[in-house]
């Protein structure tokens, strides 16, 4: 007669539960069937035998494999039918040491299971203490899914890997006195150690560890985004912004920005109006507002431009506009701060709910072509972004004070040097550097700069190394050549990080051109090439399912990492002949005479190409006293050697500096109007 699965399944977990019993109260059964109630030895050695069978046999019957969940994934089908190795150790000690019992009529046997259990704890923490990631930090991440990948996850394995260290030693003390009391103690101090003091000191072991874990927790940082952020993230005193230099000491600390945005929102709440135009050059002002217009749940149109012309296509009817600039139309920031009564505190600790999901934020871009369209942004994706760069250089940014170059009113400068910074508790300097000149000034603390390229470009052409200290580097929004690469390195001490994105993507990859040109897509990016050969890219900051498809040519190499190319828009036709601007450009920058140039398509009678050079520092040596035309004639010869006479540009444009807007890019608009 067969008994029923249930039945069966019902037993053997019954065995599993009684098993791990008799594990933890080992010491003390042996005890007491030895001292107390006198058993013979050969007797109890045939409990342990039956016990072990019947524990070997729940983990081998076909019922329990029958029930337990199929396994998917790699090696799956190789460990179907096959022994766990824990019960099957477990089992397997408790076995042998029974029938040493039983054939040598000697307890000593028993007592050594201690000794074995320390040795295999001590063998399955050591283990991974080699082969990482440690024990102790495998339990935490169970715990906590967050913690791989975030900010503080090399804090916290850093953390583990000491805890695991001392639970190794641990097993090393404990096994050598239970190795003392298995052959050198009687039945009762053997007991008594294994028993009850080693469990006693096992449990003082957690606690203290505990309470160290909550100390440490509190030392560890955390990350604070707009959407997320209380009154209490931060103490009252924790610097948020400064003034000039970190040593200037002219700080704004939380507590004045509970207080300021209190005044704000005050504002913003008696005004109906749903869209709010947000233009500030200060940092700290930008802040406070951009979140005081997201907790009052306003649309917030972000824009670099507030020149006459412009905000009359965006400014109509209904949409306010609040700046720290004289710009038409625009209420003054710091005079509504100034005129605004002071807040109770119940007000300055009222942090009104921000739903990332339904934050609605328009950044007004350049685009390809140089006429501004506006983008639909949210928070969700500037936060994922932000995520991704918190993980992999948040301890930098924690080092260091901020200093900027770029503008906030576009992606790369909101997202670094407003969100992010935010989200850290990193101090941002108030106004952006404006002039090379003020670098030589930061050599009073640790910064984190955001710049540009084309800002790069221009400090370098200050002589000598700059008196920064330890600085770290973030550029983007356009090409960072590697010649300025390395004379940034030279200058600064650091060789430049950068971030490859647009105001569509976000960032979607980066690059130190010390290691290669290839750009390296972020974990979280799906990058590959389209029929057309240009990137498409699926990606958290994309809302888009079926990703975006950019405009850059590249080429994908078989590690996933990609080499730009241009642009698609850069190939035009010169009397029927495919021509790439952006190879032109490289092929002059490769002269070794040309800092900067940008080349336009122009067309009068016919279509031909214009190029406006800016020289660098051999390249005026070498033209010093020269005519205009002697040095067109120069780079058209140069340029012969690459391309056909009827492709190479036909009108030349040499400057001390070519025009670009303040996030270093240049227009095309600008370009051609040189030419006219």
């Amino acid at each position: 007669m067969r008994l029923p699965l249930s039945l069966l399944l019902s037993v053997k977990k019954l065995i599993k539960i009684l098993f791990y019993i008799i594990s933890a109260l080992y010491p003390l059964l042996i005890f007491t069937s030895l001292v107390i109630f006198k058993l013979p030895v050969r007797i109890l050695s045939l409990c342990m035998i039956a016990l072990a069978l019947g524990y070997f046999l729940t983990f081998t019957g076909s019922p329990a494999a029958a029930a337990a969940p199929s396994v998917s994934g790699r090696g799956a089908s190789a460990s179907a039918g096959l022994l766990r190795l824990r019960p099957l150790v477990t089992s397997f000690l408790f076995l042998a040491a029974g029938l040493a019992c039983f054939l040598t009529n000697q307890t000593v046997f028993l007592r050594l299971y201690a000794v074995v259990i320390s040795i295999m704890m001590l063998l399955a923490f050591g283990s991974t203490l080699i082969f990482p990631p440690n024990i102790i930090y495998r339990f935490a991440c169970l715990t906590d899914r967050t913690i791989p990948g975030s900010l503080i996850q090399h804090r916290v394995e850093a953390y583990c890997r000491k805890v695991c260290l001392v639970w190794c030693g641990f097993f090393i003390i404990n096994g050598g006195i239970s190795v003392y009391t298995a052959f050198f103690a009687s039945e009762r101090v053997w007991a008594i150690y294994n028993g009850g003091i080693s469990y006693l000191l096992m449990g003082l072991l957690f606690g203290i560890e505990y309470i160290i874990r909550i100390g440490v927790n509190k030392k560890m940082p955390k990350v604070n985004y707009i959407t997320k952020f209380t009154a209490d993230s931060f103490a009252d005193d924790h610097i948020v912004s400064y003034e000039g230099r970190w040593s200037d000491k002219k700080y704004k600390n939380w507590k004045d920005f509970l207080t300021e945005s209190a005044k704000l929102r005050s504002f913003i709440m008696k005004n109906p109006a749903e869209k709010w135009i947000l233009h500030c050059e200060d940092y700290w002002l930008f802040t406070i507002a951009f979140v005081s217009l997201l907790q009052c749940k306003k649309e917030v149109l972000l824009t670099q431009n507030i020149s006459e012309g412009f905000l009359k296509e965006i400014h109509t009817e209904g949409i306010e506009f609040i700046t720290d600039q004289k710009a038409a139309g625009g209420r003054d920031i710091q005079s509504i701060l100034d005129s605004a009564e002071n807040p109770t505190e119940e007000e300055i600790r009222t942090t009104p709910h921000i739903d990332s999901d339904e934050t609605k934020i328009c950044m007004f871009t350049s685009g390809s072509t140089g006429r501004p369209k506006g983008v639909n942004q949210r928070m969700t994706e500037f936060e994922l972004d932000n995520a991704f760069i918190i993980s992999k250089w948040g301890e930098d940014f924690l080092s260091r004070k901020l200093v900027a170059t770029v503008s906030q009113h576009h992606i790369y400068g909101f997202l670094f040097t407003v969100s992010l910074p935010f989200a850290l508790g990193v101090p941002v300097r108030r106004k952006r550097i404006e002039f090379p000149e003020e670098f030589t000034s930061l050599d009073d603390e640790k910064y984190m700069i955001i710049a540009t390229p084309a800002f790069l470009k221009r400090t370098v052409e200050v002589e000598g190394k700059l008196p920064t200290k330890d600085c770290f580097i973030f550029t983007s929004g356009g090409l960072l050549t590697y010649e300025v690469a390395e004379k940034s390195s030279r200058a600064f001490g650091f060789w430049p990080m950068e971030v490859y994105g647009s105001t569509e993507t976000s960032g979607i990859a980066w690059r130190r051109s010390l290691d290669g040109q290839e750009w390296t897509p972020f974990d979280n990016a799906k990058i590959w090439l389209g029929d057309d050969g240009c990137l498409r890219i699926i990606s958290p900051y994309i809302k888009n399912p079926e990703g975006f498809a950019t405009a850059d040519l590249a080429d994908m190499l078989p590690d996933g990492r990609f080499l730009l190319k241009g642009r698609s828009d850069s190939i035009v036709k010169i009397e029927e002949k495919r021509i790439s601007m952006t190879e032109v450009e490289n092929r002059l920058l490769d002269s070794g005479l040309v800092a900067d140039v940008k080349v336009v398509a122009m067309e009068d009678r016919r279509q031909y190409l214009a190029a406006a050079l800016e020289l660098n520092a051999a390249g005026k040596a070498k033209f010093e006293g020269c005519k205009k035309l002697e040095i067109n004639k120069f780079f058209h010869n140069y340029l012969m050697q690459y391309f056909e006479n009827v492709v190479i540009p036909k009108k030349w444009r040499f400057l001390d500096r070519l025009p670009a807007d303040v996030q270093g890019k240049k227009h095309k608009e600008d370009i051609v109007a040189l030419f006219k």
